[in-house]
């Protein structure tokens, strides 16, 4: 049974891929006018909760860390060794790379924060009159 859809229309078979591909219902349509804009207290809320799964990513990595280092290799294998090595250094890396990535967008989105506020303070007030 062959049932083409009338969303992706098919004319040679081995072109089943770029067909559907090109097909314009697929992308997503977003509003241009819905615009949102920064705010102190929106950048200090994203900044607590990076802040927070930084802090939860930190935690698990020294929790990963110790329990390898209190867990030896038993093996003599030289190659086991050193694959168990460089797989307990690269789960340890990537969970401090992710620690380290939520700390640094915390602290952008804390100085953000400060941006906002000093715009904010520094703006003319208008008066009406």
């Amino acid at each position: 049974m062959n049932h083409v859809s009338t969303k992706c229309p098919i004319q040679n078979p081995k072109s089943k891929i770029q067909n559907c591909m090109t097909d314009q219902n697929l992308t997503p349509k977003i509003d241009p006018q819905v615009q949102v804009t920064a705010s102190p207290l929106r950048s200090i809320i994203g900044a607590v909760i990076s802040g927070g799964m930084a802090f939860a990513t930190y935690s698990l990595m020294i929790a990963i860390a110790t329990n390898f280092a209190t867990k030896p290799i038993h093996s003599i294998n030289p190659l086991v060794i050193k694959i168990t090595s460089a797989v307990r250094t690269l789960v340890v890396g990537v969970v401090a790379l992710g620690s380290g990535i939520f700390g640094i967008v915390a602290i952008g989105l804390l100085a953000l924060t400060v941006q906002l506020l000093v715009q904010q303070l520094s703006k003319p007030k208008s008066s009406e009159n």
